[in-house]
């Protein structure tokens, strides 16, 4: 996987195009309305409504600019990995440190990324360290603690 390029996982590309459409279509008139109906109060310098909702309707324009941008540079992998018995983008992969202790990780975009469920972008030292890895193969992983070692588990995609 070229590190230039940015891909995330279907679901990942859903949940953003569902931000934006709900963004544009539902929270976007509705700070409208509201900041209009903040403004036909009278004197704006001092209407604490008003200045809400124009700094409410920046941020929420930010975020649109951000997303339609974004969603064009992102790629969806059009299809699984030809060995899926191989750690590669959109897998989810059981891992044992030294310990013994078992950690599963999915492999994912930067823009989807959630630590609680597990989920880590594909850029992470983790993720580049089991990229290409199979089932019984040992890892070195730096982290900011020091090396560990990981022994892949399992490989799955959901």
């Amino acid at each position: 996987m070229a590190r230039g390029r940015d891909y995330i996982t279907a679901d990942g590309h859903r949940r953003l195009r569902e931000e934006l459409d709900y963004l544009w279509r539902e929270k976007r008139p509705a700070v409208t309305r509201a900041l209009a109906d903040a403004a036909a109060e009278g004197d704006r310098s001092e209407n604490a409504e008003y200045i809400y909702r124009k700094k409410e309707l920046r941020e929420i324009d930010r975020r649109l600019r951000y997303l339609s941008k974004r969603l064009d540079e992102l790629i969806v992998p059009a299809r699984r990995p030809d060995d899926p018995s191989r750690v590669f983008f959109g897998a989810e992969v059981t891992v044992a440190d030294d310990d013994g202790t078992e950690s599963t990780y999915r492999i994912v975009g930067a823009d989807e990324t959630d630590a609680r469920a597990g989920w880590i972008s594909v850029h992470s030292p983790v993720a580049r360290a089991l990229l290409g890895r199979g089932e019984g193969d040992s890892v070195m992983v730096r982290r900011p603690a020091g090396e560990i070692e990981m022994e892949v588990v399992a490989v799955r995609y959901p």
